[in-house]
């Protein structure tokens, strides 16, 4: 499973956990839908912390919390390159 997939996991699971659409999310973060759409669908594979900081605050949760998980915990970094793919939000 690569990065990008494991944050849509990640953000899909909490939103269908709190029964709410990636629209509403967008609300509650202040972020346009665009940008959660583009994370969704996985056009934005690397989002920017603050674009993940923004999306913690719209689940009431810290960046913290938001990113301990099991999944991102056992993700290997050592062959993942942002670089690969210039695609931030």
């Amino acid at each position: 499973m690569t990065y990008s997939e494991i944050l849509i996991q990640r953000i899909t699971a909490l939103c269908k956990r709190r029964g709410i659409t990636c629209n509403k999310l967008a609300t509650m973060c202040g972020l346009n839908q665009s940008t959660i759409d583009n994370i969704i669908r996985g056009i934005t594979k690397d989002p920017r912390i603050t674009t993940l900081h923004h999306i913690a605050i719209g689940f009431n949760m810290t960046l913290a919390e938001f990113l301990d998980f099991h999944e991102l915990n056992e993700f290997s970094f050592d062959d993942y390159s942002a670089d690969a793919d210039d695609t931030h939000l």
